[in-house]
Order: C-alpha cells, then sequence, then structure tokens
C-alpha cells in the first residue's frame, strides 16, 4: 500500500522537474538599457575621404588660411611603395609646417588671403618681399604636396589608362622609356627636389624637377604628376637608395587621377 501511495507523487514531481528544466534551458532575450553616453571609436589611421573630392579642393587652394587636407587612405594605404611611418611624418609633420608657416607669414598681409596658394606662386613677384621666399617655399610645398596625397593610390600601379597613356606614347615613345626619363630626372635631382611630368603653355607634356619645394606654376607650367624626391620621402625604408624608392613608387600611382588632371591641364593652354 505505501508503495502504491507514493508512485503517483514521484511522477508527479519527476514531471515538474521536467518541466523547469526545459523552460530553463531556452535562450533568455536580454533587453539592454540605452546607455547614456554613446562610445567613442578610436581612429588608429589617417581619415579616409573621396579622392575626387580631395582633388576638386586642390583646383584652387585657399589661403583664407591655408588648410592641411586630409590624406585619402590610410598611413599605411600604400606599403607597396611607402612605409606608414614615413607617411605619418611626412603628412602630419612635414606638410603640416607648410602650411602653419605659410599662414603665419600672410598674416601681416590679410588681403593676400583672398587669393589662392596658385594665385601667390604663379605671381610672387606681387608678393611682398619680405614674406616672398616664405610664400615660394612654404606655399610650393602646400601646393606640391597636396597634388602628391592625390596621385597616389592603394590601387594604383600598372599600366597608364585612357588619354595619358596615348599622349604618354606620342610624346615619348613608350611608356617604359617615359618611366626611365622621368627617374632619371628625378636621380638627377641634386639634394632635395621634386620630379614632374608637366604641360607647357604649348601644350606639350615634358618632364621637369624642381629644387627645394618649387612648384612648376612659377614658372608657367602645369603640373600633372610629380615625385617627391626630398629624403624625408623615402629615408626610413630607402636610406640612400632613391634610385630603389623611384622604381617602387610606380606600384601607387593613381592612373585616373592623373588623367583627371591632364585634362584641366588641356583646359589651361
Amino acid at each position: 500500500m505505501k508503495s502504491f501511495f507514493w508512485q503517483p507523487v514521484v511522477w508527479f514531481f519527476t514531471v515538474i522537474l521536467l518541466v523547469s528544466t526545459l523552460f530553463a534551458c531556452q535562450p533568455q532575450q536580454v533587453t539592454e538599457s540605452p546607455s547614456t553616453t554613446p562610445a567613442t571609436p578610436v581612429q588608429t589611421t589617417a581619415p579616409v575621404t573621396n579622392t575626387r573630392s580631395v582633388a576638386v579642393l586642390n583646383r584652387q587652394l585657399s589661403a583664407n588660411p591655408a588648410q592641411l587636407p586630409p590624406l585619402p587612405y590610410a598611413y599605411n594605404a600604400l606599403e607597396k611603395a611607402i612605409d606608414a611611418e614615413t607617411m605619418k611624418l611626412h603628412h602630419d609633420k612635414h606638410h603640416a609646417a607648410y602650411v602653419n608657416n605659410l599662414n603665419n607669414a600672410l598674416k601681416k598681409y590679410p588681403q593676400l588671403q583672398n587669393s589662392s596658394v596658385e594665385s601667390l606662386l604663379r605671381d610672387l613677384n606681387s608678393v611682398p618681399e619680405d614674406i616672398r621666399t616664405t610664400v615660394r617655399n612654404n606655399g610650393g610645398g602646400h601646393l606640391n604636396h597636396t597634388i602628391f596625397w592625390q596621385i597616389m593610390s592603394p590601387q594604383g600601379g600598372g599600366q597608364p589608362t585612357g588619354d595619358i597613356a596615348q599622349e604618354i606614347n606620342q610624346s615619348f615613345g613608350s611608356f617604359d622609356a617615359f618611366k626611365k626619363q622621368f627617374n632619371q630626372a628625378g636621380g638627377d635631382r641634386f639634394g632635395s627636389g621634386w620630379v614632374w611630368l608637366v604641360r607647357n603653355p604649348q601644350g606639350q607634356l615634358q618632364i621637369t624637377s624642381t629644387p627645394n619645394q618649387d612648384s612648376p606654376i612659377t614658372e608657367g607650367l602645369f603640373p600633372i604628376m610629380g615625385n617627391d624626391v626630398w629624403e624625408h620621402a623615402y629615408y626610413l625604408r630607402y636610406q640612400n637608395r632613391r634610385a630603389d624608392y623611384l622604381n617602387n613608387w610606380w606600384n601607387v600611382v593613381n592612373w585616373p587621377e592623373i588623367n583627371r588632371r591632364a585634362e584641366a591641364s588641356r583646359q589651361n593652354t
């Protein structure tokens, strides 16, 4: 009788235990209370912007005041040719110094801030003598570097495309011949300076180089593409091997942007 009496009771509690276990194993939806302080993302690389928008900015670099443009890619994006530390120092320190020095010089002459950087460099004789060299060096450095960041890309390299490819072949015989002449001019630049592909007032392409931070536009030339051969542009990776830097640089050349600049140069001749 005792066994018969307790058996249903045991079954009852067994069922209750099983049901409780099943409910406990079900995934529970957790509702988070909204945070009163939104998380702030930590930026570890340079800000990424649209290359085309930066290119448009360069059509008229404002001197009211001059501003350091953001890199259109991360510091390490051009590792095929240039290391991240060089890019960071080159942009954040060297280019920033040109911008700051230019702005400081123009504080004495607020009326000059209504001009673009390009117009100041095209007519340096109109710049007061006491700041003329400063404007030439730092305005040129600002313009040259703004172009430089644009004409490189993580997706760059390879053969030229579009109209610039045909023009290079017509002007230099072949792309390989053009590269050889361009690299030679960059290697032959004594000390610090730049090597350029420009369009001259006659509408022709030509390779030239400039000392220091001089811009080709001071000589009436339209800069289509240029490579910086100052040591700060390559020394951390290449030391004194400028030729290796010049060769590797072609792996990051942004041909679509160069085509846009070439088209703009046709409209200005």
